[in-house]
């Protein structure tokens, strides 16, 4: 099987199987070049995701490298009951989980542990920001404040938010990927936003302050 025969394949129903699991068949049956066209689809992806969560460019780089090659070594045990994408974030997530806790163990959090946090006890609304951040700034500097201020998430959160709000997974997959139930991915990512919020509110409040306007 090639690629070129994607677009062809059928399932017994009749019905068009999917693009990535065709990719995956593919690749399971022994054809690199479907395997590389899934890294090239998602590497990016999944470089985002390291990154945001090694907080280290070379650190992520070497995730992506050992997600990809894991992924590839474990094909046989894709069942294909969930998609290919979710089932490699969750290797990558765990991929860059590992390398964290080699390099500052004390202190790392494990995503399977509870957080205790401050903003446990804030309100559910929260006050608007004032001014408004996209009428004061740009939206290179805007993306360079929001980049910071996930940075300072604690990690349960982070890959949380990272998955579900940037990179655009659905509840139920962020859910499997990093072996979290449903109401457990809701709550971390209710707080994740409190705390991102409350963060930005007091950020531009003390870049207004600092500029001297009223």
């Amino acid at each position: 099987m090639n690629l070129r025969d994607m677009n062809t394949i059928q399932t017994k129903v009749g019905e068009p199987v999917s693009d990535e699991l065709a990719l995956v068949q593919a690749a399971k049956a022994g054809d690199v070049s479907a395997f590389e066209e899934l890294v090239r689809r998602y590497d990016r992806n999944v470089f985002r995701i390291a990154q945001h969560i090694t907080q280290n460019r070379e650190d992520a780089e070497d995730v992506v490298q050992d997600a990809f090659l894991k992924a590839y070594g474990n094909l046989a045990q894709f069942q294909g009951q969930s998609k290919f994408y979710t089932w490699l974030v969750r290797i990558a997530v765990n991929e860059a989980l590992m390398r964290l806790r080699r390099r500052r163990p004390e202190r790392m959090v494990s995503l399977d542990e509870d957080v205790k946090t401050e903003e446990d006890t804030m309100p559910r609304e929260v006050a608007d920001w004032s001014p408004n951040p996209e009428q004061q700034y740009g939206q290179a500097e805007l993306r360079d404040i929001l980049g910071k201020t996930i940075q300072g998430l604690p990690p349960s959160f982070r890959t949380v938010f990272v998955l579900r709000d940037v990179e655009g997974l659905s509840t139920e997959e962020t859910a499997e990927a990093l072996g979290l139930s449903v109401p457990a991915v809701k709550s971390r990512l209710l707080r994740a936003r409190l705390q991102l919020r409350e963060r930005l509110n007091r950020y531009f409040k003390k870049r207004h302050a600092g500029d001297g306007q009223p």
